[in-house]
């Protein structure tokens, strides 16, 4: 009997423990029906509408029309954009079409799984960089001094402000889109980001995105309290996620996935988390940046990694600067030079690594798993990470053992493999 009830409850431990581990990384079967991962090859038609100015009142988009973003548009008056479901919107290369939702404005852009809303570019062919991207602006607090902030690439600084206190305020909904091929570079400044996110309050509904060929970050997000759903970064130039200016952050459920032949020499990372550019700039009275990460896929697409490695195509998949805290659980790692790296100021001791949370981590075929700039010994950090309490998994397999169908043009699914078992079936 005692040898019974033995053999019952390893099976038991088994099963679950198995099932535990797969619900690492993304989870659900959400991207089929809306996604592009070869948008180079559709025609979207050419515009017969022009956008362009300021709109000052409630206006929708309809898609029926095709629409030519010209210059920077901006939403402002307490106006609201409604952009229908299946609306395309074209950005114009010429004059960086950029559209700025700015603070009290809203964008309700509530596209559907299947008629997504999309942003591209208008070039015959397009490039990363085509155009600026999407700005929304809120009055959620930031960690600077007097709590707004302005976005600059040379945009009216009037308009272009951002920051206030009121957290549970809303600037609409963008879900279902597409964002493609964005992040235009304005001489004298940086690249846009594909979508920008400052000081956006909690009752703003930011899910089911993908950006792609970004040459500017996919996502940006400054300062502000959100919460984001089902997203996915694929092949950005310079950074998948920022996180800054004591943003409180929560993510889900989303996917970046990198190329190592496309990078930017001011970094390109899946996630860079920071509270500040310069320390001057903040008041270190308010809430620094927190991240709070649950199921996230962060996997360098390379056909030979060692080969990328040594040739210096593949840096970190995460960047995690000082004063910032992250919490970070179920997160798949696959494919990086290391898996994390510690900005050089950030001392490693007990007070400094409690407010760096990775648990139930899988980090897979990465060259040292966490380490700090500078320092090339990290036993202490794989023996604080590796203790059994965080639960991390380590492994090295290729990408084709590792998600379900990583080499699908189409549709590829990063879903983690354990077992040839799917990770998750669930919408």
């Amino acid at each position: 009997m005692k040898n019974s009830t033995l053999i019952i409850g390893m099976f038991f431990l088994v099963v679950f423990g198995v099932n535990a581990q797969q619900e690492k990384g993304i989870t659900g079967i959400w991207s089929n029906k809306w996604t592009e991962f070869s948008p180079n090859k559709v025609d979207y038609g050419e515009a017969n509408e022009i956008l362009a100015g300021n709109i000052t009142e409630n206006t929708k988009l309809y898609k029926k029309n095709i629409y030519e973003l010209q210059g920077d548009v901006f939403v402002t008056n307490y106006a609201t954009l409604t952009i229908e479901p299946g609306t395309v919107i074209i950005g114009d290369y010429e004059s960086k079409g950029t559209l700025i939702i700015t603070r009290g404005s809203k964008l309700i852009a509530d596209g559907l799984e299947t008629d997504p809303i999309i942003f591209t570019s208008n070039r015959s062919v397009k490039k990363a960089g085509d155009w600026g991207g999407i700005i929304i602006l809120g009055d959620a607090p930031t960690n600077k001094f007097g709590n707004v902030s302005n976005v600059g690439y040379g945009l009216n600084p009037i308009l272009a402000s951002y920051g206030g206190n009121d957290i549970e305020s809303s600037s609409g909904i963008l879900r279902y889109a597409r964002i493609e091929y964005a992040g235009k570079k304005i001489k004298g400044f940086e690249n846009f980001n594909s979508l920008l996110l400052a000081g956006i309050g909690n009752k703003t509904i930011i899910e089911n995105i993908m950006v792609s060929y970004s040459a500017g970050n996919s996502f940006g997000i400054e300062g502000g309290e959100l919460s984001l759903n089902k997203l996915i970064s694929f092949k950005s130039i310079a950074d998948d996620f920022k996180f800054n200016y004591g943003t409180q952050c929560c993510i889900n459920n989303s996917l970046a996935i990198r190329s190592p032949y496309l990078s930017s020499n001011t970094g390109s990372r899946c996630l860079e988390i920071t509270s500040y550019e310069k320390k001057e700039e903040v008041d270190f009275s308010k809430q620094q940046t927190l991240v709070t990460a649950t199921n996230l896929t962060l996997v360098n697409n390379s056909n030979n990694l060692s080969a990328d490695i040594e040739s210096g195509l593949v840096k970190e998949a995460m960047y995690v600067a000082e004063n910032t805290n992250i919490n970070f659980k179920k997160t798949v790692v696959s494919g990086f030079n290391p898996a994390i790296l510690l900005d050089p100021e950030i001392e490693i001791n007990n007070e400094n690594l409690i407010k760096i949370k990775l648990v139930e981590t899988y980090f897979n075929l990465c060259k040292g798993n966490i380490f700090s700039v500078y320092n090339s010994n990290n036993e202490d950090l794989e023996n604080w990470y590796g203790n059994v309490a965080f639960a991390n998994v380590y492994s090295k397999a290729d990408n084709a053992e590792t998600f379900v169908d990583s080499s699908n043009d189409k549709k590829p699914d990063f879903r983690l493999r354990m077992g040839k078992i799917t990770v998750s079936n669930e919408d």
